[in-house]
């Protein structure tokens, strides 16, 4: 044991972190592919450490055998009773000894290379067996170089690396600066470090958390989803076991000490802390967090998706710069997530009604119109392509043109028109009497009998302005009659000038 040979294989053993009899069987191993490059037989070499010498043995493997077919490998009972005496016997295997000292520098490199070779295999089998149940684990290490962008961590005896793609894109790294990253796997490769880092995994959000956070650590507050755009903004859901412990607030500590450390490990990146919930509903409003949510819906439960409106103030905020907030709150949920404002869902309200008015008004004047004798559905089908197929442009288009697009005769033309003027008579009075008289919604009727037009709003006006519009006129016309301000005007048909009539004050 006090050869110098052992004292490498011990101090190489120690550097890489290898036992001893793996750097002794890769010798062996060696030599023996060097004997084999050199004797060029089909012997069955062996090889065989001695400790005592620090030398390796080399020996030829004969089998005892009755008749000879291969004389490389057997040997007959006769010349093995010679060597050895009766103790020889049939299928016994004798170790013939064969010289090393001849092996030339070619076989000495041929067994350098393999060394190495079994040295390497084995220091990653030592690696794997050691970390591959560690994945998901957060370690520290120090930044070693740079690859092409990625970052070599050491670790102890062991290098690690830390991909571009797996690096905060708000992190610069030098040499020498202290990485704290979590393992992302752990392979069998050829070449480079077989540990793979991230710093953009949920996992090391959800590890610093642990870390930090003794109700997490001991199971008493669960992390029951994690999501990140790492540098940007995260969310995390957390679930509390206990009814008295607050989740969002035990991970948030006290005037948020907590959090604010885990903020500075990853370099400034927003935290959301939302409160989990099984209810889909409910998790989907924490989730849409800071922005507050008037109402979800579940547009569909089997694609798991739901439509959230909020204020028309908060539609910004609830989909965040470039889409983050929403993105990251259907990544936490689930759920594809459907925003939409107050006013957009109102409108959106109003032209689905807008279109069922207009399918009833279709089917109205269809019916109507089919009732009619003279009129068939070849005629409706004519209207219909020619967008006619409503009861306003029927009102409108002259008798000559219908009779000319139908093939109809006056009468039958004029009947239909009327039979148009009644379907909206029947559902619009108001707008049947502007079509019958070619007056328009916005155009006023001048009184021609002395009548008297008010200045201030109609009764339509007013009707259709909000309470605090309609307050505000009310209050305008008491001032106006209060301060005898003159307000009817009326129309002199005779002469055409228009008088001013004041009226006394009241």
């Amino acid at each position: 044991m006090s050869n110098p040979l052992q004292h490498t294989i011990e101090a190489l053993a120690k550097e890489k972190g290898l036992e001893p009899d793996v750097i002794i069987a890769a010798i062996e191993d060696a030599v023996l592919a060097a004997s084999r490059k050199y004797y060029k037989s089909n012997e069955d070499l062996r090889t065989k450490f001695n400790a005592e010498t620090g030398e390796v043995e080399l020996f030829a493997v004969r089998q005892i055998v009755n008749e000879v077919t291969d004389s490389e490998t057997e040997i007959s009972l006769e010349e093995a009773q010679e060597l050895y005496g009766a103790e020889a016997e049939v299928d016994m295997r004798i170790e013939f000894p064969k010289a090393t000292d001849v092996l030339g520098r070619i076989a000495a490199q041929t067994a350098k290379q393999v060394i190495f070779q079994k040295v390497r295999e084995a220091e990653r089998e030592n690696i794997y067996a050691e970390y591959c149940d560690r994945v998901g684990e957060v370690i520290n290490g120090l930044v070693k170089r740079f690859e092409s962008g990625d970052v070599i961590v050491e670790m102890g005896w062991v290098e690690a690396l830390l991909p571009r793609k797996e690096q905060s894109r708000v992190e610069n790294y030098t040499a020498g600066d202290r990485v704290r990253a979590v393992i992302k796997e752990v392979n069998r490769v050829a070449k480079g470090p077989q540990i793979t880092l991230s710093r953009t995994d949920p996992a090391l959000l959800i590890k610093l958390f642990d870390q930090e956070v003794p109700e997490i650590y001991d199971g008493t507050v669960q992390i029951r989803g994690a999501v990140r755009e790492a540098g940007d903004r995260a969310k995390v859901a957390v679930f509390s076991r206990e009814r008295d412990v607050d989740p969002v607030g035990a991970c948030v500590g006290m005037k948020g000490t907590r959090v604010q450390s885990i903020i500075r490990e990853l370099r400034g990146e927003k935290i959301d802390i939302v409160e989990w919930s099984d209810d889909p509903v409910v998790l989907v409003t924490n989730a849409i967090s800071p922005a507050r949510v008037q109402r979800v819906t579940v547009i569909d439960e089997a694609e798991k998706v739901m439509e959230v409106v909020v204020e028309d103030r908060q539609l910004s905020l609830a989909i965040g710069k470039k889409g983050q907030n929403v993105r990251l709150a259907a990544k936490l949920t689930g759920w594809k997530i459907d925003i939409k404002s107050e006013e957009e869902k109102r409108r959106e309200v109003e032209a689905q009604f807008e279109g069922f008015d207009a399918e009833r008004a279709q089917a109205d004047i269809a019916a109507a119109l089919l009732s009619l004798r003279g009129f068939d559905e070849g005629m409706w089908q004519t209207l219909q392509d020619s967008s006619l197929n409503t009861a306003e442009p029927l009102i409108h288009l002259a008798t000559q043109e219908l009779e000319q697009i139908l093939g109809i005769s006056d009468e039958l033309a004029k009947a239909i028109q009327k039979v148009a003027l009644d379907t909206v008579s029947a559902r619009r009075p108001a707008e049947a009497l502007d079509a019958l008289f070619g007056s328009g919604p916005d155009q006023v009727e001048t009184p021609v009998d002395g009548g008297e037009t008010p200045a201030s709003a109609s009764s339509d006006t007013i009707s259709e302005t909000p309470e605090a519009a309609t307050s505000e006129v009310a209050a305008d016309q008491t001032d106006i009659k209060s301060e005898n301000v003159v307000d009817p005007i009326t129309v002199d048909t005779s002469t055409s000038e228009t008088v001013e009539k004041q009226e006394p004050s009241k």
